[in-house]
């Protein structure tokens, strides 16, 4: 009998996906592994292979590209030797009962790296990102002429709005109820304390300093200290592993790996890509893949598998100005570090006031998973890694 191909579930809180384009027609034969169509997920591109082979057959009454459906609608078929194509799609009767997916997305065990691309050379049309397509169709904007703002002067949505003379930031519904779910999780499954402290950044600000000195004679970035934070809370948490923990079937199960997501403000709200294995990478290869993955956060150039799989978070707001905040815990992980502005103050050392560039920072933590004195010791190990640099330099 005919094959399914359904929309696939991208992640644990998917509900729905847009079909973005079929890289095959109907009638064309498929090879099990071949990428046969792309599907936009929370804002992430994601290329779908083919889990089987045969000819594929589209269906009149299937959804069209740019249409969003449920996870688990049908959208074509792949049919065997002499078999009958379907006439039409059966409907979804709910999300508990999804028929069984023929197709999986081609990221789901390798993201893609910088070098792979974000997305589709056919969709992307590498000047414009697919949400700025998608609405500068909805609003009849001619993007060809357009100059882009984005990365390597690539279309984003702000432009294509400046073009229509439509100044209403029309956030992503999708996205932004995905992130209603989350918060709202984690109020009613947490339970969440937060701890602050006040550390001298002095050294740190001078070690930055140092780099972008030394660095950029030689053409290279320096790390920022969204940088320097992962590094320092990589080794932290591998000092206190609880911390590193997540809430699974009422259970804290410690992660033998450490991936740190960073939070990333953009347009269709707050992602969160993941620096996997910090622990194992480098300050420069930290910052190569922050550099990497935060700009296409904000031009919606994600794969899904980029997002998730996170055992830690941090949020930096100091470049708003905020120096203490309560940051919110992405569950099922056990805790979040908040990082504010770095300020130069006065500071009592040894009974003088001197000068110093101070920070605070905040830990929010799932008292279920991890006692007050744990983490207020984590978060003591990370005050004391960002006074004391050359603790952690050369690890």
């Amino acid at each position: 009998m005919p094959t399914q191909i359904t929309m696939p579930r991208l992640g644990w809180t998917m509900e729905e996906g847009t079909l973005i384009e079929w890289r095959k027609s109907s009638g064309d034969p498929v090879e099990m592994g071949e990428i046969i169509f792309t599907v936009e997920s929370d804002k992430a591109l994601n290329e779908i292979e083919a889990f089987d082979s045969g000819i594929l057959h589209i269906p009149e009454n299937a959804p069209k590209p740019d249409d969003t459906v449920p996870v688990g609608t049908v959208l074509a078929f792949l049919l065997g030797p002499d078999e009958e194509p379907p006439t039409e799609v059966p409907t979804v009767d709910s999300p508990d009962e999804e028929p069984v997916q023929s197709s999986l997305p081609s990221t789901a065990d390798r993201p893609l790296t910088a070098k792979q691309g974000s997305a589709p050379s056919q969709f992307n049309r590498p000047t414009i990102s697919p949400r700025a397509l998608r609405i500068a169709g909805e609003l009849g904007v001619d993007w060809q002429s357009l100059e882009g703002s984005g990365r390597t002067g690539r279309i984003v949505e702000q432009d294509i709005r400046a073009a229509a003379g439509s100044g209403i930031d029309d956030r992503s519904s999708q996205t932004r109820k995905l992130i209603a779910d989350r918060l709202t999780r984690s109020h009613q499954e947490t339970a969440p304390v937060t701890l602050h402290t006040e550390a001298d950044a002095t050294s740190l600000v001078a070690l930055r300093d140092k780099f972008k000195s030394s660095l950029s004679d030689r053409g290279l970035a320096a790390p920022s200290y969204n940088d320097l934070i992962i590094k320092i809370c990589a080794i932290s948490l591998g000092e206190h592993r609880i911390l590193n923990a997540t809430w699974e079937s009422d259970n804290p199960v410690i992660s033998s790996s450490i991936h740190i997501g960073l939070a990333v403000d953009t347009e269709a709200g707050l992602l969160v890509p993941v620096v996997r294995d910090a622990d194992r990478l480098s300050l420069q290869e930290i910052a190569g893949a922050t550099a990497d993955l935060a700009p296409r956060a904000r031009e919606s150039g994600l794969q899904s598998a980029e997002l998730q799989g996170g055992t830690f978070t941090i949020t930096n707001l100091g470049m708003h100005n905020i120096d203490a905040f309560t940051p919110i815990i992405n569950p099922p992980q056990c805790a979040i570090l908040g990082a504010g502005r770095i300020v130069r103050k006065p500071a009592v050392v040894e009974s003088e006031v001197v000068p110093q560039d101070r920070i605070t920072l905040s830990l929010t933590f799932d008292h279920r998973i991890v006692d007050g004195g744990p983490a207020a010791r984590f978060l003591d190990t990370i005050r004391e890694y960002v006074e004391e640099p050359d603790l952690w330099l050369t690890r």
